[in-house]
């Protein structure tokens, strides 16, 4: 895949980690293929579609796995809350364990990008798989047989915790092992539709599960879902394989991974700009809520319909980008803006199906975000980097979260739900802004007016280019 540099695309890996990469100015020469690399499957030299990514037999294997898997884990996810909630009567018992499962991601996530860096990805899936799977199954037959209690569930989700600060960066970066770079951006927007489309569905098996037989067939379920992955994973033709050569082990290596990121303001600001709004602007459980129950009056099935078209919106962001291939940083700061934006005016919105509607947009343009920083920091970080970088990225976007929910909660609660959501949308408002400013100045880019018909009216161009026209 063709990658300019800067602010309007994600430059490509460069062979000194530590220089960093102009923001701005002619594409990126070819990069080589990474030590290793394999064959490249069939299909990768057609032209982008949405679905492009699964042309690769690899990649197909892996989708398949992933829509059962992340449907069994929004089908726990509801019944773990609700059978918190059942045991101990107590909000805060749920809030509980929801802190338990981000937090190791929050004190180790780091280092889950150094295994992931040593370790062979496909291997380490397989591992990590087989434990979320036990531990869904033996959560389950606690419930099942009446005797969990509380402290079941806080360490169920405490280990499925610490599987996943490992987990997350090995599978973040085995897209890359799977499809190769030109697909990588594609393959990155579907793994956020399936996600997005178990959100769609798990609940509502959830639902009905805990309904007819109780939360402990959902965990049982969940555990199962798992075995789906694992056998794609093992059904792969490891010679199609993009494979990076694992790093020995050495000392310093977290270090390094800082540093490298440090050294490159096309790594550290998408970072800084999803950090602010997954810290600030996606805390939806606590707006919606308040909405529902102190702006509308409204009972569990608004607060359900508010989900789903977030959800809705969403999959509607992933499918965009999927279809839109490049990764750009400019349409980055430009869809935080937008999130931003539509979140502060959406607080505001006087009736509920204009409240309601504009939900979906928010997803949409959240889900922009999400997707593009992610795949704009996979392509612009060195294949033996990219562990250690996708795991800081997954630390800062959801460690962040059980930093920033008290927060917003304590503002919403005090000020109420327009003025909480408001201040989230103002925050992400500011945050896109400023990184946008901060690019343009490290791309030494300055900002174009033009209102001639036929032309682009607002955009950045580089100083010499805006000189020349002057003149």
């Amino acid at each position: 895949m063709s990658t300019g540099n800067g602010a309007d695309s994600a430059p490509g890996p460069k062979s000194t980690p530590t220089t960093p990469a102009t923001p701005a100015g002619p594409a990126a020469p070819a990069v080589p293929a990474a030590p290793g690399a394999g064959r490249t499957p069939v299909g990768t030299t057609r032209k982008n579609t949405m679905f492009s990514s699964l042309r690769i037999r690899n990649y197909r294997l892996f989708a398949t796995g992933q829509v059962v898997s992340n449907t069994g884990t929004w089908m726990q996810r509801i019944a773990q809350d609700w059978l918190v909630l059942s045991l101990t009567g107590s909000a805060s018992a749920v809030g509980i364990t929801i802190a338990l499962q981000f937090l190791p991601m929050l004190l180790f996530g780091l280092y889950g990008g150094v295994l992931a860096d040593r370790l062979p990805k496909r291997p380490l899936l397989i591992a990590t798989n087989s434990a979320l799977g036990l531990t869904g199954v033996a959560l389950g037959a606690l419930t099942v047989t009446g005797h969990v209690q509380v402290w079941h569930v806080y360490l169920a989700a405490f280990l499925a915790g610490l599987v996943t600060v490992v987990d997350n960066p090995a599978r973040q970066t085995f897209v890359s092992e799977m499809v190769g770079k030109r697909q990588l951006a594609n393959a990155v927007s579907l793994n956020s539709a399936n996600f997005q489309t178990a959100r769609l569905v798990g609940p509502a098996v959830a639902g009905v599960l805990i309904t007819a037989v109780g939360s402990g067939w959902a965990f049982l379920l969940n555990g199962l879902s798992f075995a789906a992955p694992i056998a794609g994973l093992l059904l792969m033709r490891t010679r199609e394989l993009h494979v990076v050569e694992p790093r020995p082990r050495a000392k310093g290596q977290l270090r390094e991974g800082l540093r490298y990121v440090a050294g490159r303001p096309e790594l550290v600001w998408p970072i800084v700009l999803v950090g602010f709004i997954g810290t600030f602007g996606f805390n939806f459980p606590i707006w919606l809520s308040a909405f529902t129950d102190d702006v509308f009056h409204g009972e569990a099935g608004t607060y359900g319909l508010f989900n789903s078209l977030i959800a809705t919106g969403s999959l509607a962001g992933a499918l965009l980008a999927a279809r839109r291939g490049l990764a750009r940083l400019r349409l980055l700061v430009v869809a935080a803006a937008m999130f931003g934006a539509l979140l502060t005016v959406t607080a505001f919105a006087p009736g509920f199906w204009l409240f309601a509607a504009l939900l979906v947009p928010i997803g949409m343009f959240g889900l922009t975000v999400n997707v593009t920083a992610n795949s704009s920091v996979q392509m612009a970080t060195d294949p033996e980097m990219r562990g250690r970088v996708m795991a800081l990225f997954m630390m800062v976007f959801t460690g962040g979260m059980p930093l920033g929910a008290p927060l917003v909660g304590w503002v919403t609660d005090t000020y109420g739900a327009r003025v909480g959501m408001a201040a989230g949308g103002l925050v992400s408002l500011a945050a896109a802004v400023g990184v946008g400013l901060v690019l343009a100045r490290v791309g030494d880019l300055r900002l174009r007016v033009d209102l001639r018909p036929g032309r682009t009216h607002v955009a950045f161009v580089p100083r010499r280019e805006q000189l020349a026209t002057a003149a």
